[in-house]
């Protein structure tokens, strides 16, 4: 998790370090094969140097971008969960749990689709 040091650093506010944090780890831990870095000031993963998922903090809430193609194959599920979103960004907010099984399913979805793609976005 070196590599998302600086990011965590940054954040001031401890409960979202504390959530965001524990989020990267546990995709770290699940996924050992992704590459980590930070691009956009949004700790991101990566697999074979195709972008897999990325977050970004905000006052409210975190925002997860798995890419369009992957929000709009889980968008029933998404909305099932009560989650806001757009085209680009699932809303998961700090008080509620946050929604592993839904990233979990945003990640393997993104690693099977890409996999043979040669570029960072779709």
């Amino acid at each position: 998790m070196e590599e998302f040091k600086d990011f965590l650093d940054k954040l001031d506010d401890q409960q979202a370090r504390f959530k965001i944090e524990e989020v990267l780890q546990w995709i770290s831990d699940e996924y050992r094969g992704l590459g980590k870095t930070v691009k956009w000031n949004q700790p991101m993963f990566t697999d074979h140097g195709t972008f897999i998922i990325a977050f970004s903090v905000s006052k409210k809430h975190v925002s997860v971008a798995p890419e369009t193609v992957a929000i709009k194959h889980f968008e029933p599920e998404i909305k099932e969960a009560g989650h806001s979103y757009t085209d680009n960004v699932i809303r998961m907010t700090w008080n509620e749990p946050m929604n592993y099984e839904l990233i979990r399913k945003l990640v393997d979805f993104n690693i099977e689709d890409k996999k043979d793609n040669d570029r960072f976005w779709r």
